[in-house]
């Protein structure tokens, strides 16, 4: 192909790229909503066989729709992940938590002896309880909030997008959430996961819940 002959139009890219990805991925399995979420995962990462990795509790995607309808809060543990929602999409005006830069971060995570995203989990507690939870790169955050969500006093989230990346502690930690959820959840087993492919989870949750 001549590289000066490519598609321009925005809207024709995402068609055919949306129907690229329906036409080679494995998506039996997964309901109306739960493919959405999962198509638009793919597309974010451009990894079709990605939905093989995917798990999805019964009732995750439509407890999850209900709660961004209702208004939940967002918490992400990165900015990364923070930054990829698209307000836009949000059905009701819906807060995005990322509180890894607040100033008691650096002091709290010294005195947990744990890593700064682990730490700004304990900041969520104002806006957790009904919340959906968007966990895309750091295990520890995932394993502190699974330790915290142990105490009967700690808010509850709606739902828990477990999607941390690399190559320590996000199998195990994702295993550590699907093993005993405390919410309903989504998880990509294994290293694989990234702020990109969480955001793009949230997106797709915030255009079904907008589109009814």
């Amino acid at each position: 192909m001549n590289p000066k002959n490519y598609l321009t139009d925005g809207p024709e890219i995402y068609r055919r790229s949306f129907e690229i990805i329906r036409s080679e991925a494995n998506l039996a399995r997964f309901s109306s909503t739960e493919e959405s979420i999962v198509v638009r995962m793919i597309h974010a990462v451009g990894m079709v066989g990605l939905e093989e990795h995917i798990k999805l509790s019964a009732q995750f995607g439509e407890i999850a729709r209900r709660a961004l309808g209702q208004g939940a809060s967002i918490c992400c543990d990165t900015q990364m992940v923070a930054a990829g929602i698209t307000q836009q999409l949000l059905p009701a005006n819906n807060r995005v938590v990322c509180t890894l830069r607040h100033p008691e971060v650096p002091t709290l995570a010294k005195k947990l002896s744990t890593t700064r995203t682990a730490a700004a989990v304990d900041l969520w507690q104002d806006e957790l309880e009904g919340a959906l939870v968007a966990i895309g790169n750091a295990p520890t955050a995932l394993f502190h909030l699974l330790d915290r969500l142990e105490e009967p006093s700690f808010p509850r989230p709606a739902a828990i997008i477990g999607c941390p990346v690399g190559f320590v502690g996000a199998a195990e930690s994702k295993e550590a959430l699907w093993r005993t959820p405390p919410a309903p959840c989504m998880v990509v087993n294994g290293r694989l996961g990234g702020s990109a492919m969480t955001a793009a989870a949230v997106n797709a949750l915030s255009l079904e819940t907008r589109n009814g």
